[in-house]
């Protein structure tokens, strides 16, 4: 029960600066969910044949996609998660969901498979779930960044055994850091014409000790992931996977920019600041705002 309550504190009450906290998580969420879905939808209408089919693609032809169907999908897609928003009703996030899913299954039917939006989704889906299944906004709240933490831990923590699994103790070696850092500046090369490595780049390339550090560093930060259901050490891990897209960006120049917003917000304990600051200012106009939100007054 300890992973429980350090996950979901339904035995604390909620404090102001934590529903302000959800509210900015919430935020976030709905920015890179309408973010990727237009992006996608834009995309999408360029492509003819589904290559590779994800997800509810293996059970529905999701061709009919490739056309204004997207931008319409990308349309409900902002209606719902507005609707979940502003009216806080109990479908509308979880409509969004499945929406959301059906526009990547769509944009990654090609053969290449991007990560970029996956704690995105599962975000949108801790959000579905909670308002679906609960009827109360604190438990809702508490709900939603519970089970977040939750996939974000074992996400991560996943991500380092399925390295083993494919590929055994043999994936830290630093030749492997090479080959990917030569198949990236490959890719930068032909969609532009030129590429230099930096000089992190150099320095790997150039000491196999180097570049094997790099790859159990960020090994073992993965497999740590599941500390994040730990309140008292959760920022430190936040920190180390921070850290760990940090060094996949300045390695092999691949940005998890999505993956990072969502740590610097669910990482660390934001609401303390918030409450500290409501209190210094307990007349404030933002102060009685709050407090008429969650039915103080």
């Amino acid at each position: 029960m300890k992973v429980f309550d350090n996950l979901f504190q339904y035995d604390r009450p909620e404090t102001k600066g934590e529903f302000i906290f959800f509210k900015l998580f919430e935020f976030l969420i709905l920015y890179q969910v309408l973010f990727f879905a237009w992006d996608w939808g834009n995309y999408i209408p360029a492509l003819g044949d589904v290559i590779l089919p994800l997800g509810i693609a293996h059970y529905l032809d999701i061709s009919f996609m490739f056309g204004w169907i997207a931008w319409l999908n990308a349309a409900l897609i902002t209606l719902f998660v507005l609707w979940g928003f502003l009216r806080q009703q109990r479908f509308p996030y979880f409509i969004s969901f499945l929406l959301f899913h059906l526009q990547y299954t769509a944009r990654f039917s090609q053969g290449e498979i991007s990560h970029g939006a996956n704690l995105t989704g599962m975000s949108l889906l801790a959000l579905g779930l909670a308002y679906a299944v609960f009827s109360t906004p604190v438990q809702r709240r508490k709900t939603t960044i519970g089970l977040v933490l939750f996939f974000v831990g074992i996400g991560y923590t996943s991500a380092a055994f399925t390295k083993l699994i494919g590929t055994g103790f043999t994936w830290p070696d630093g030749r492997h850091l090479w080959l990917w850092i030569a198949e990236r500046a490959t890719d930068r090369l032909s969609q532009s014409g030129s590429f230099q490595f930096n000089a992190i780049q150099e320095i790997v390339l150039q000491n196999y000790g180097v570049a094997t550090l790099f790859l159990v560093a960020g090994w073992i930060t993965e497999f740590l992931g599941f500390a994040l259901w730990f309140r008292k050490i959760r920022s430190f891990i936040a920190v180390a996977l921070i850290g760990l897209h940090f060094g996949v960006l300045i390695s092999m120049n691949i940005s998890f920019s999505a993956f990072v917003e969502i740590l610097i917000i669910i990482g660390f304990p934001w609401y303390k600041l918030f409450d500290f600051l409501l209190r210094k200012k307990p007349d404030s106009m933002f102060n009685h705002f709050i407090e008429k939100q969650l039915g103080y007054r």
